[in-house]
């Protein structure tokens, strides 16, 4: 009878000890569970995106001419393509830092011309604006611009009337409604435009101010500051079109832009003292000669292709470019032959003749 008892006891105590062995183990299958709930229930942090460079934009587009942000209504108009003097007493010209655009190219004598490109110039005092070379025009044709010039040799009537191009010329009956003479200067360098007056010439002449539909814009731009990820160093580029002009341009490697000196110092605004500066340098080699006995220069600058380089962010890259004139078409090719990608900012081209190439040289 003990022995019974004693047997039952025993049994009760192992059952009472494996009830709370199961018990324990359940309330930690739960824990467990419930842990992982909570872990599950409770979102990780996420990383924010980075902000899309293409939002907070509204009613901007993309200049294009620079690439930058602008306002629909400055992006969608037809920009103005002046042509300016770069004579040694108006080295300094009046409104050509508000150009996002700047060709040079040889005229005669070995003196360049400039011609500025702008979407949004402002003020009354444009210049010294001197007459077209053929050249030039075509260039302006690239761009859907309005040529502002004053006067223009027999090559560049022809031009000009062969491209049917908007222009606003000094010497027609509209000069005297978009310029005026500053008579403390000497002529010819002392014909000037103003926006008023170049505003008033476009509506005399009823010439359409924004791009048409389908208008294809001439560069292709990144759309944030972007290094080459080959080339060689470019820190200065100068640019021997003659000896009477050499101009040049110095990389700061702060701002990351390029500054143009020429005839001995800084290239200014005279506007506003201030120096022009660059985000990209392209040299176009092109097949260049004399004209005719005036040395009155032309180039292969039609249906025609070349080399060149696209400098920018202190380097240097080959490239190639195609023109069709009749098209208004203009492109430049990296070494691979696809289309240039340019960094967003104000670009200076140096139309230059490929037979003196040797006198373009990049430190």
């Amino acid at each position: 009878m003990k022995k019974s008892a004693f047997a039952v006891i025993l049994m009760l105590m192992v059952l009472l000890l494996l009830g709370c062995k199961k018990k324990n183990e359940n309330n930690g299958d739960n824990a467990i569970q419930d842990y992982e709930h909570d872990v599950t229930a409770t979102p990780l942090p996420t990383v924010p995106a980075e902000p899309d460079p293409e939002e907070g934009h509204e009613g901007e587009m993309r200049s294009t001419l620079t690439g930058l942000w602008v306002p629909e209504e400055v992006g969608k108009k037809r920009p103005y393509a002046i042509q300016f003097s770069n004579f040694k007493t108006v080295k300094n010209q009046w409104g050509i830092g508000q150009a996002d655009i700047v060709y040079e190219a040889l005229a005669e004598g070995g003196i360049t011309r400039l011609l500025g490109i702008g979407e949004n110039f402002s003020g009354d005092r444009f210049g010294s604006v001197r007459s077209s070379r053929h050249y030039f025009a075509s260039i302006a044709y690239e761009y859907d611009a309005i040529y502002v010039h004053f006067g223009k040799t027999k090559y560049a009537k022809s031009k000009i009337k062969e491209l049917g191009i908007n222009n606003l010329d000094g010497i027609e009956g509209i000069g005297t409604t978009v310029f005026y003479r500053d008579n403390s200067m000497k002529a010819p360098h002392n014909a000037f435009a103003s926006l008023d007056g170049i505003l008033a010439g476009i509506k005399k002449k009823g010439y359409e101010t924004v791009h048409p539909e389908g208008y294809e814009p001439h560069f292709t731009f990144y759309r944030e500051d972007t290094n080459l990820d080959t080339g060689s160093d470019a820190n200065k580029v100068t640019v021997d079109f003659s000896s009477y002009v050499t101009p040049y341009l110095d990389y700061n490697s702060e701002d990351k832009l390029y500054y143009r000196y020429q005839f001995g110092g800084p290239h200014k605004d005279s506007n506003t003292d201030q120096q022009l500066t660059f985000k990209n340098i392209i040299v176009q080699f092109v097949k260049e000669r004399d004209i005719d006995r005036n040395h009155y220069q032309t180039m292969d600058f039609e249906n025609a292709s070349g080399t060149g380089y696209y400098i920018t962010n202190g380097k240097k890259v080959d490239i190639t470019w195609k023109k069709k004139e009749s098209a208004g078409w203009m492109r430049y090719y990296d070494a691979s032959e696809n289309e240039l990608t340019i960094n967003p900012g104000k670009t200076y081209i140096a139309i230059f003749p490929d037979n003196h190439a040797k006198d373009v040289t990049i430190e």
